[in-house]
């Protein structure tokens, strides 16, 4: 700035020397201007010009060390004076006699009817106006970047290492403002991601990936379409409370190792059982056959009754953090539960250990597949989920034979479903001939003739 100073004042010095040569050179005739440049008067001319550029140049470079207010005031002030002028020596040119006023009011035709002053004051109006909405877009232009800039730090969106708001020195010191809210911002940010690694496993990590455990740490859920498993274990009735007790824990010792393998992880325990998720639900079925065999062969080596129930869905499930002895991690906040009892109930009640949602069957690769029917329809907030049973846990022999039958069963299911009770009472017997101890055919087959009594 000093510079430009400097050369500001040797032009307006070299200015005040030659500028009697430009005015000379203009000659108002009465009727116009006439125009005699010289040598001298062209090397006016430029010195002139420069300086009124340097003078430009300047006026700027101290209004961008001005506040707002003070910005905004002294760029229109001197528009502002222009105009004022202009507009008052417009009005009364006409009451004026010297050669100079019958020049400009030849030059502008203002003697040729009394509405041309009007229009050049209308005219010089709107350049007024266009020049002060210019000169206030520009003022106030950095004010958009500042709003842009506290949305996204607002939001937690700042990728931005240095903000660039531009505009006068009140909009500079804003900007550092800004800048310094932005390091603290991400210095506090890369503290969360320490924490996050430190406390949340890496499994959990893996699953839900890190960006989405900073969202956590700041207080957001997280949405994430994957699969859940629910096992429920139910203990023999003959054995006391504490005894029911210590064998669900010894057999939920077996589940959760076996959720791990097969790259799943434990949500929640719940008294007794557990919720699961996965990222595939190829790995969620081949873990509810492996618990249901592991049960199996436990009880046969302890001689125990402890019976279990799979349920497996898919869908978007939301994630919050949760802190618990100091330790934060992540855990399902959505309503994921309700369904998985629900199909834990049907389970339980024809008898299946296995049952798959057909959202979790529709999200398969086609390259797994595994042997299941159809078992029916579940009612859940006025949606009808299609439910289908495992048929791969079975022993080989049984396993073969529920295959052998599995579009008998699916008729009788339809046709109890239409209330065709008649033709899927026949079904079901046609299965319960092939296979006398399957469970659903049996509870199917008491249901269709129960209401065929009914409707007698």
């Amino acid at each position: 700035m000093k510079i430009m100073l400097i050369v500001n004042i040797l032009l307006l010095i070299a200015n005040i020397f030659l500028i009697r040569y430009l005015i000379e050179a203009i000659v108002p005739t009465g009727e116009g201007f006439s125009f005699n440049f010289s040598a001298l008067t062209w090397v006016a001319l430029v010195v002139f010009v420069l300086f009124l550029i340097s003078s430009i140049v300047l006026y700027i470079m101290i209004l961008r060390r001005l506040s707002l207010s003070n910005l905004i005031f002294f760029s229109i002030l001197p528009l502002a004076l222009v105009y004022g002028v202009s507009v008052s020596y417009l009005a009364q040119v006409n009451n004026l006699t010297d050669v100079t006023a019958e020049s400009i009011k030849a030059t502008l035709n203002l003697n040729s009817s009394p509405n041309i002053n009007i229009l050049w004051i209308i005219l010089s109006t709107i350049f007024f106006l266009l020049g002060v909405f210019t000169l206030l877009l520009i003022a106030c232009k950095p004010l958009k970047n500042v709003e842009k800039i506290t949305q996204n730090l607002g939001n937690g969106r700042s990728k931005v290492e240095d903000f660039k708001v531009g505009g006068s020195k009140q909009f500079q010191e804003i900007e550092h403002s800004l800048n310094k809210i932005n390091y603290i911002y991400k210095e506090n940010e890369n503290k969360i991601k320490v924490v996050s690694l430190k406390d949340i496993s890496k499994e959990m990590q893996k699953f839900l990936g890190k960006d989405a455990i900073t969202e956590l740490e700041l207080g957001r859920s997280v949405q994430k379409e994957a699969t859940t498993l629910f096992c429920d274990l139910k203990a023999s009735k003959t054995l006391s409370l504490e005894q029911n007790f210590n064998y669900i824990n010894s057999f939920l010792k077996i589940v959760a190792p076996l959720v791990k393998r097969y790259d799943g992880i434990v949500d929640k325990f719940l008294g007794d059982g557990l919720l699961a998720t996965f990222s595939k639900t190829q790995n969620a079925i081949e873990c509810a056959h492996a618990i249901v065999k592991a049960i199996n062969n436990r009880n046969k080596i302890q001689k125990t009754n402890i019976s279990v129930g799979v349920s497996i869905d898919f869908g978007s499930l939301t994630f919050s953090l949760m802190e618990e002895d100091g330790k934060k991690y992540p855990t399902i906040t959505s309503d994921v539960l309700t369904l998985a009892m629900k199909m834990e109930e049907i389970n339980e009640y024809i008898g299946s250990k296995v049952l798959i949602s057909k959202k979790a069957l529709s999200s398969l690769p086609q390259n797994f597949s595994f042997n299941f029917r159809y078992t029916g329809t579940l009612n859940h907030e006025k949606t009808q989920i299609p439910l289908y049973e495992s048929l791969e846990y079975y022993p080989k022999r049984r396993r073969d034979k529920l295959i052998k039958m599995k579009n008998v069963f699916e008729n009788g299911v339809r046709f109890y479903n239409e209330r065709k009770f008649s033709e899927a009472k026949n079904s079901f017997e046609e299965v319960l001939q092939e296979v006398a101890d399957d469970k659903p055919s049996y509870v199917y087959f008491n249901k269709a003739s129960e209401k065929l009594q009914e409707a007698v």
